[in-house]
């Protein structure tokens, strides 16, 4: 064990919190900084005037490597040439230094609130669903907005109902009661630790949090193998969520649902938004009452509290594509007169608009191969184009006119075209 001059080095560390501090910021040649507040309310402070020397941060950080060594509660999670990260009792602490960083630095995160799910206030619907249906969650946030304290809250309430709960995560810092086993990566190996974890049968496992590919593998093999899934990934919204889960192929399209059925955003520490997919073989909304041999395998993404059809994903020109869909497409028109032949000028054309990474493609159909149509957002015009002979035009992403077109259907703007005169 250490001496008592190391001990109180650890004291040292632990004076730099008081009841509202969540994190504290020690980096050299810098005063002692701490994050104030809670979970989408809190302010960055100085602690004093005092400025940290390299010396006194190296005895601290050596301090905390050792005490974690000795702690039975305690454990070195990452120990890396100028890096790591250690689970110090409730302290989770980020230790940096030269070749890795500039200069030398430790930051120490502590969970201020813990939650159960009845202080979230949830509606009825929606505790029905999370007990009864949800078996695929994913929530999301932005960072510090209190999504792990979600998913902690999650894990003891399904606990509480009787189910085996597990959680695997790095660094394991989520506070949950002593009945849920706490797992960390196996020989570096997330996937390793899955497999594991198949072999215990949890009910359910929280998973904090999916980063890289593997992460999203391991998720999709458990939840495939039965396992209830909780996830929980960095993103700015419900649907950026869902984009992270479709990138590069970590789940393919038809697998969504059956893999994340639910998506609860969490924002300043509540839940702001819980989107519902379900796996449906239509036509996009919007690509035509009669062109069937268009339909596809389509993911729906709904609001769900008022049941709202706000996304659909699907396959189109071979790449993945999330399309909003309030606004995106033109209303069809009934009882339009159908033309034979080509469209003719400052004619209504009906379009569809998706987009990917690359590319945005407005499909209109083979009946207007070769005209040239204006784009309007809300009746304002963006840009002419020319539709190709398979029935669309396509326009990369980076282009003037692909990022005005994209920006305005995200924020929700109806689409037309009409044949140029």
């Amino acid at each position: 064990m250490k001496n008592n001059e190391d001990s109180e080095e650890i004291l040292t560390l632990k004076a730099f919190f008081d009841d509202h501090t969540m994190s504290v910021h020690l980096i050299e040649n810098n005063p002692p900084r701490a994050k104030r507040g809670e979970p989408g309310n809190w302010e960055l402070v100085e602690l004093s005037d005092r400025i940290l020397t390299y010396e006194e941060l190296d005895v601290l950080a050596e301090a905390i490597l050792e005490t974690a060594e000795n702690d039975n509660n305690s454990f070195i999670e990452i120990e890396e040439e100028g890096a790591a990260v250690v689970q110090l009792r409730n302290l989770r602490i980020a230790i940096a230094r030269r070749p890795f960083a500039d200069k030398m630095e430790i930051s120490a995160i502590r969970p201020i609130v813990k939650l159960s799910l009845a202080d979230y206030e949830l509606s009825p619907k929606l505790m029905t669903r999370l007990e009864s249906r949800a078996e695929g969650i994913l929530v999301s946030g932005s960072p510090g907005s209190g999504k792990s304290t979600f998913a902690a809250a999650l894990a003891e309430f399904y606990g509480s109902k009787g189910n085996v709960v597990k959680t695997l995560e790095q660094p394991r810092d989520l506070q949950v009661e002593e009945a849920i086993v706490q797992y960390s990566p196996l020989d570096g190996s997330m996937e390793k630790a899955a497999d594991i974890l198949l072999l215990v049968r949890p009910d359910f496992v929280i998973y904090d949090e999916l980063r890289k590919n593997s992460d999203f593998q391991a998720y999709s093999d458990l939840r495939s193998a039965g396992v209830g899934m909780v996830g929980v990934v960095h993103a700015g919204s419900a649907i950026d969520a869902l984009q992270r889960l479709i990138l590069g192929g970590r789940v393919e399209l038809g697998q969504v649902p059956s893999t994340v059925d639910t998506v609860v955003h969490i924002e300043d520490g509540r839940v702001s938004k819980v989107s519902s997919l379900s796996l449906k073989v239509k036509l996009p909304t919007g690509m035509g009452g009669t062109q069937r041999d268009l339909a596809r395998p389509v993911v729906e993404v709904r609001d769900f509290e008022r049941g709202i059809l706000e996304f659909e994903m699907f396959s189109f020109g071979g790449e993945k594509v999330v399309v909003p869909v309030r606004g995106t497409f033109a209303p069809s028109i009934k009882g339009e007169r159908k033309h034979v032949g080509k469209g003719v000028p400052g004619e209504t054309v009906p379009v569809s608009v998706s987009y990917s990474k690359k590319k945005v493609t407005i499909y209109t159909g083979r009946k207007y191969s070769k005209q040239r149509i204006e784009i309007f957002a809300d009746d304002l015009y963006l840009f002419t184009t020319v539709v190709g002979r398979n029935g669309e035009s396509s326009i990369r992403i980076k282009t003037r006119q692909g990022s005005i077109l994209v920006d305005a259907m995200e924020e929700g703007a109806n689409i037309t075209a009409k044949i140029t005169e």
